[in-house]
């Protein structure tokens, strides 16, 4: 099993997670145009993606998600909230709930509940199948459950959500409001709250960490690697971008 990304951030975000035969998009919030171009770097087809699986409603995660699957006649799955809140009302999908298991070619994917705002938001635990291996992606959560420290645990990879430092939140250029939804308990994770989060899990299988969704007027790339690689008990992070994303890192 294998990830990448086309982009992370607040500006746009799709990731790329592929095993044998069988290739899965989270989210696009990139225009068809732009995801594609961002897509050639990966020789990939468009129309050879198995599955769209959309977390949630947000622009930088939805707004290009309905006019990839109807271009390319790609199946979407994703929950019924979700749906409801930014689709079409013509559009067909595959419905997600959390906590059942489904099965697209090569890949088990398991949806798991968070806090967001947001009207059913999902991220998703994958399983390879064939040899066991398993890759977390968790971002735009708002706090920690205890839920979420039992479904993230004992994963070999993990994409994580590493939005902002409080500091720089509070004395940065975002309006009050803005700064409150961000720092809310449906808003993003901060990274001393996924920092929280790797210090609760059973990392001990982790063989790759992705700091992700870093904003990019809130947090700094550096800020994030010095607290990971302080920590020691995990491995030294790779750093999704929001132009560049990163590039494929087998799990």
């Amino acid at each position: 099993m294998r990830i990448a990304s086309l982009g992370s951030g607040s500006k746009g975000n799709a990731t790329l997670v592929q095993h044998g035969e069988t290739t899965l998009l989270v989210d696009n919030g990139f225009s068809l145009r732009k995801f594609t171009q961002r897509l050639e770097r990966f020789e990939i087809d468009p129309g050879t993606i198995d599955a769209v699986l959309l977390t949630h409603e947000h622009g930088d995660h939805s707004g290009g998600v309905e006019r990839l699957c109807a271009t390319h006649s790609i199946p979407l799955w994703t929950a019924v909230g979700t749906a409801r809140a930014v689709l079409s009302a013509q559009f067909e999908y595959h419905r997600l709930v959390a906590g059942q298991r489904i099965t697209i070619g090569d890949i088990e994917v398991l949806p798991v509940t968070v806090p967001h705002d947001s009207n059913e938001p999902l991220q998703f635990i994958f399983h390879q199948l064939d040899n066991g291996k398993r890759l977390g992606i968790l971002t735009d959560t708002g706090h920690i459950t205890r839920h979420i420290v039992d479904a993230f645990s004992c994963l070999d990879a993990l994409l994580l959500e590493f939005n902002y430092d409080v500091d720089m939140l509070e004395r940065g250029p975002y309006p009050d409001r803005l700064k409150q939804r961000v720092g809310g308990s449906h808003g993003h994770l901060s990274n001393e709250q996924s920092m929280d989060l790797l210090r609760r899990i059973d990392t001990s299988s982790l063989n790759c960490l992705i700091a992700a969704h870093i904003s990019e007027k809130n947090n700094t790339a550096d800020i994030v690697d010095r607290l990971i690689r302080e920590l020691g008990s995990v491995p030294a992070p790779v750093l999704a971008d929001q132009e560049a994303g990163f590039d494929w890192i087998a799990i």
